[in-house]
């Protein structure tokens, strides 16, 4: 089975054009940006869903730069090594749609064809995606409560995302990739030093995780240059440091239009027990 399940009854949903439909009749549309909205009220009592339009338009903009292109070329380094023709790829938490639409581009290009999916609580960030032609087929969905069978899927992405563990677990395939993607404790530290008078490092977030087996990580060390006020404040907008800092440390960044700092990734990669 690939593709969306049914949030109602688990039962496959199948595309005519519209509307998402399964056996039993539940039915779904697919909205003028092209994706279906599967989240059940049930599984989310927030009043913002998922990130705003500020924040995804930053993280688009400040992406399309090119600020993290040498992320983006080792995880489609990585993907091209596990990712095998006909696989069922799940982008959790995939945002406006900026890495899985680049890794499948970077796959076609190396002949292999692979089924991209992407989940995200945020409609903003799927209207984004939709925008980018990204030829990734989207959901509204929970993390954890992914719109997807039991062992469905290849490789799941979780970059940058919540962490729902158990639901990766539940979805992927016997063997199936985990690609998990983390902030080291130095990154983004010459932002913060620009923004709080005593910065602090990023906590270290431990390897394991139950029912996966850790394979390897690959660290990448990295200083970027920002040379513009626009693309320091999309840096600062696209982080969840903008909602947790006050708007006197927010403003200390309205005067800067040069930065220099960090940016410190683990991508782990781990399979399926």
């Amino acid at each position: 089975m690939i593709g969306f399940n049914c949030p109602v009854c688990g039962g496959e949903l199948n595309n005519n054009g519209k509307s998402f439909v399964c056996e039993l009749g539940h039915c779904f549309d697919i909205s003028k940006f092209g994706y279906v909205n599967l989240l059940m009220s049930s599984k989310s009592s927030a009043k913002r869903h998922g990130d705003d339009r500020l924040m995804v338009r930053a993280r688009r903009d400040f992406l399309d730069k090119g600020y993290y292109s040498f992320l983006l070329d080792n995880i489609c380094e990585i993907c091209e090594k596990i990712v095998a023709d006909g696989s069922v790829i799940l982008d959790a938490g995939c945002g406006e749609c900026y890495y899985s639409s680049n890794i499948r581009k970077h796959l076609e290009g190396c002949g292999i064809n692979a089924h991209f999916f992407g989940v995200d609580i945020s409609k903003d960030a799927l209207e984004f995606a939709f925008k980018r032609n990204s030829g990734v087929a989207t959901a509204v969905g929970s993390v954890f409560s992914l719109p997807f069978a039991e062992s469905s899927v290849d490789v799941l992405l979780n970059l940058f995302s919540p962490e729902a563990f158990d639901e990766y677990n539940r979805v992927l395939k016997k063997g199936g990739f985990l690609i998990r993607v983390v902030p080291l404790e130095k990154h983004l530290f010459g932002l913060k030093k620009a923004v709080y008078d005593n910065p602090y490092l990023n906590e270290h977030i431990p390897h394991e995780i139950d029912g996966f087996v850790f394979e390897n990580e690959i660290i990448i060390n990295k200083i970027i240059e920002l040379s513009s006020n626009e693309d320091i404040m999309n840096l600062f907008r696209m982080t969840p440091y903008y909602y947790k800092t006050g708007i006197n440390d927010q403003k200390k960044l309205e005067k800067i239009d040069h930065l220099i700092t960090e940016a410190e990734f683990g991508i782990r990669i781990y399979r399926k027990g």
